[in-house]
């Protein structure tokens, strides 16, 4: 399964859930995106040639980031680029979720395994800006859906 949030004409966020299998591969994110994210089965004895990626010059001006779920239990809050909260999603062990706009909260709802990969080098505290997170009281858990 492969969950799209969007707000107004944003891709914010991609999630796939540890049970989304498919043949072949399939990419979830638009080929402009500075960060790519794709799914691959391939059976027994499938080749990928051995291969080296050439040097192609790049403008990254947003952070986009990968979060794998190793182990846990964790909220993740959506905000717009105003820092207004929208909704949240749980993310499970196994899950893949590519952050591409907006802002984003987590909450640890076990104790939680994350294995992060985003575009470097890191710039430190030029790289973000964080805000208030959202009252509690006001948060809203959207469930997922099999599609």
């Amino acid at each position: 399964m492969i969950e799209y949030i969007n707000y107004q004409d944003k891709l914010l966020s991609v999630i796939i859930r540890t049970r989304f299998e498919k043949d072949g591969i399939e990419f979830f994110t638009p080929g402009d995106f500075s960060q790519q994210l794709a799914y691959m089965k391939r059976p027994k004895n499938y080749a990928i040639p051995p291969h080296v990626h050439n040097p192609v010059p790049r403008k990254v001006e947003f952070t986009q980031e990968v979060l794998f779920i190793k182990c846990g239990k964790v909220r993740v809050d959506f905000y717009d680029d105003d820092n207004n909260y929208l909704e949240s999603r749980i993310l499970y062990p196994g899950d893949v979720i590519l952050l591409a706009h907006g802002g984003h909260g987590f909450v640890m709802l076990e104790e939680s395994e994350i294995i992060e990969a985003k575009q470097g080098p890191y710039a430190g505290d030029d790289d973000k800006t964080s805000f208030k997170e959202a009252d509690i009281d006001k948060v809203i858990i959207k469930e997922t859906t099999d599609d």
